[in-house]
């Protein structure tokens, strides 16, 4: 017997993510292929077409387990190797990958972590994955060419009130419960961790060329940042970066902070015959 490669593709797949095994994955099977398994994967003696499958099976799933790792490998120091292996398989069950890419394995794993049994022992942990989440999603987001500082000198300061600016693409701002940040960093840093402070803080997570950066930003940044996710007058941004501030402290926190976000090469560059534009 043969089926058409698509719908034997997608057979295969289905048995192979089978939550319980290519066997009751194959009992699952409304239409059945004639002559069973074995008419479309050959067995021997030492394997029949079912374990042959299920070597497929339990190959897939431990591939995924190690993307995974690589993708949360703070959320994998905190939990430890077995509470990990036991909790992406779970995950799997509930989160089969429809995606050809297996970029896209760990995406749901922050929202699945904040409703699973162990954040009673590890109450910062969703917030922990959905800070590594974004820095995977941010490595990989679209390029944009940056404003340097020396660009910048070539807009009349009497123009600055109409200019218009944004942030780039692979740049992100995270709003979380816990200083997820500390932990992270301790584990990169080959420290030991220390369970974070249920805290509000906001994170800034951002890519100049191939290196991700990270770091907690206050209110006001935050909210500037978010207003930057689309083109904004500079005008604009300047209030919300001044909001609270006393008047003689405003100027020169704007300047500091615009001058750090040069730095860091999160504003996009300025068009060229875009007048004011700085997008």
């Amino acid at each position: 017997m043969s089926l058409p490669l698509k719908d034997l593709q997608q057979l295969l797949y289905r048995l192979i993510t089978a939550p319980s095994g290519v066997a009751e994955g194959l009992g699952a099977e409304h239409a059945r292929p004639a002559g069973g398994l074995a008419a479309l994967v050959h067995g021997d003696r030492r394997l029949s077409a079912e374990a042959r499958v299920d070597v497929y099976a339990d190959m897939y799933f431990y591939r995924l387990l190690e993307v995974l790792k690589e993708d949360y490998p703070a959320t994998l120091a905190v939990l430890g190797a077995t509470n990990f292996h036991n909790l992406i398989t779970g995950y799997l069950v509930a989160h089969r990958p429809s995606e050809p890419s297996v970029l896209g394995a760990g995406k749901f794993l922050p929202k699945f972590l904040r409703q699973h049994p162990l954040r009673a022992e590890f109450p910062f942990v969703a917030d922990l994955a959905l800070l590594e989440r974004t820095i995977t999603e941010v490595f990989c987001a679209a390029d944009a060419p940056i404003l340097e500082a020396s660009e910048l000198k070539a807009v009349p300061p009497e123009r600055w009130g109409v200019a218009r600016i944004r942030r780039i693409p692979a740049s992100a701002i995270l709003r979380v419960q816990w200083r997820a940040a500390q932990v992270l960093r301790a584990v990169e840093d080959k420290r030991d961790w220390r369970p974070p402070q249920p805290e509000r803080n906001q994170i800034l997570v951002w890519r100049r060329n191939s290196r991700v950066s990270y770091r907690e930003i206050g209110l006001n940044e935050a909210a500037a940042l978010a207003m930057l996710a689309r083109t904004t007058k500079f005008a604009k941004v300047c209030e919300v970066l001044a909001r609270g501030l006393p008047d003689s402290q405003a100027p020169q926190a704007i300047r500091d902070t615009f001058a750090r976000w040069l730095a860091e090469g999160i504003i996009m560059r300025l068009k060229r015959g875009a007048g004011p534009t700085i997008a």
